[in-house]
């Protein structure tokens, strides 16, 4: 008679090789070539219920079936946990979408639901299930954790298609006649200082660049870095302010621009076209940015005309996507310790498609609240466009004798 320690390694070697029924038969088959107290000795060898073992020897005895029989019988384990307990699904459904979305009354609130939260609600509703079923369930009705999608813009102005198509026509017929056309704006103002900057650089493992923990406010301030994005040429120029962002300090980025880098290029323009955005220091209501673009006219000689982007449709603006994004990417996870740093990160900002950059600091101080008065504003010239004149406007230059400055847009009012 076989020992139990033979049985033993016999089953150890073969049991993962057997399913179910396999396994019931091979142990009473075991059972039976050991004759009486057989069903015990393979229980203790193997740890197969006798019940079982019993099971697979009358199986045997009346015929054993073909391979393609089921492994269990017709009906065998356990029943679905919907049809067990009707009702199940749907009141999975109502946790999960509640009618009262948000009333922070209800048992559960829908913007912090878990599997834990859902079996509990499910519990005090009289179903027993597990986070395992629940998470099941979830996923054959189609469910899974999203976020938020932004696509509701809120009311749109019914001629913003218009002002796009407006803009595109602009762009193309001044690019014809050889005149600069730039995207301006001011990127999120930055920390300076050894604080966190958002994103992952590549590192030696475990050895992370440790910054402060607290950042209320930079220890050398915030920077404004106001772009100029020469849209045809591929070209980034970027005035670091130290001050605040206002419209002369707009304008005086746009003067860099043009000394350092418009005025070697465009040798003999007869305009420079701008988009901005309809809000911020360079937006389509603010007088100081419009008084000082006059005084800018009037240096620069020629005309300058001013395309804002309609409300709503700021992320649209190319320096945002073909600017402002690679230099996000090309200073992630660096922190942005001092102004020199921040000059040198965004002036290393490339791209395959040729995109360079240039990045200077401005240590001009900006005052903020200054006011535009009528007579200022009488004193411009400006000529609006038919179409959306709010939103579109050319300024000329004022003749020579009528230059008389009423105000110095690096800050000093005369």
């Amino acid at each position: 008679m076989s020992s139990i320690d033979d049985i033993k390694a016999k089953y150890e070697a073969i049991k993962h090789s057997m399913h179910e029924r396999g396994r019931r038969l091979w142990a009473a088959a075991e059972a039976i070539s050991i004759g009486w107290g057989g069903v015990k000795a393979v229980h203790e060898a193997t740890g197969i219920a006798q019940s079982t073992i019993c099971a697979g020897k009358r199986e045997l005895e009346e015929g054993q079936p073909g391979p393609s029989a089921r492994v269990r019988r017709s009906g065998a384990g356990r029943p679905p946990a919907v049809e067990a307990q009707p009702g199940l699904l749907d009141a999975l459904k109502q946790l999960v979408e509640p009618a009262t979305r948000g009333d922070p009354e209800s048992t559960l609130r829908w913007s912090s639901i878990s599997l834990r939260k859902l079996v509990a609600g499910l519990t005090e509703r009289g179903f027993k299930v597990s986070p395992t079923t629940v998470g099941t369930l979830l996923k054959e009705q189609k469910y899974s954790l999203q976020a938020n999608k932004k696509t509701h813009e809120g009311k749109q102005h019914p001629d913003r298609d218009g002002q796009h198509r407006y803009i595109a026509v602009r762009l193309a017929e001044q690019h014809g006649l050889g005149n600069p056309v730039i995207s301006v704006d001011t990127k999120k103002k930055e920390l300076v200082g050894n604080y966190k900057n958002a994103g992952r650089d590549w590192r030696p493992r475990g050895s992370p660049v440790e910054v402060n923990v607290h950042d209320f406010k930079g220890e050398l301030g915030r920077a404004s870095p106001y772009g100029i994005f020469d849209i045809f040429r591929n070209r980034g120029w970027v005035n670091v302010g130290m001050s605040a962002d206002t419209a002369e300090f707009a304008v005086e980025s746009i003067r860099r621009w043009w000394r350092d880098s418009g005025s070697q290029y465009y040798s003999n323009p007869t305009e420079l076209l701008i988009t901005a955005d309809c809000g911020g220091s360079n937006g389509y209501r603010v007088r100081l940015w419009k008084v000082a673009l006059q005084q800018l006219a009037d240096e620069l000689g020629f005309c300058i005309t001013v395309c804002h982007l309609p409300p709503g449709t700021s992320k649209w603006n190319k320096i945002e996507h073909h600017l402002f994004a690679y230099i996000a990417q090309n200073w992630r996870g660096q922190p942005l310790v001092d102004y020199a740093t921040i000059i040198k990160l965004i002036s290393a900002t490339t791209t395959t498609t040729g995109l360079k950059v240039t990045a200077a600091l401005d240590e001009n101080v900006y005052p903020k609240g200054r006011k535009v008065t009528a007579e200022e504003m009488a004193d411009l010239r400006l000529d609006v466009h038919a179409f959306h004149p709010e939103w579109n406007y050319t300024i000329h230059p004022r003749p020579p004798a009528e230059t008389d400055s009423r105000i110095d847009v690096s800050g000093t009012v005369e």
